[in-house]
């Protein structure tokens, strides 16, 4: 099955609610301290159900292009690489915060939460 979009983090904690993604959602698990373990326990039951796609060559390559087009952005870093993969893999962005990605070239993106 060829996956058609990512999840951005704040996508993947509304869903462990029951209402980018694996790199942001494991430093929150390692910084949750006495919920560490249970923070964890979530996190692999949601990668069990969300496979996670390798942030490999094509995606580094477009995180290039990315980071350009952003350079005046110094704290997002962890957006600029999401970016840059969900342009590699050619799917469509999934956040809430659509602000936070605008102005990256290429990049495809819905936002699920917010009304229409």
């Amino acid at each position: 099955m060829t996956p058609r979009y990512m999840l951005d983090t704040n996508i993947c904690l509304l869903c462990r609610r029951g209402g980018v993604t694996f790199a942001e959602l494991d430093h929150g698990v390692v910084c949750s301290g006495e919920r560490q373990g249970q923070n964890r326990d979530a996190l692999a039951a949601l990668a069990a159900d969300i496979p996670v796609a390798p942030f490999d060559a094509a995606s580094a390559k477009a995180y290039g292009a990315v980071r350009l087009a952003t350079r005046e952005r110094k704290r997002d870093a962890l957006d600029k690489l999401i970016a840059a993969h969900a342009i590699a893999l050619g799917v469509t962005l999934v956040t809430n915060n659509t602000a936070d990605f605008s102005g990256y070239p290429g990049l495809a993106m819905e936002n699920w939460v917010a009304p229409t």
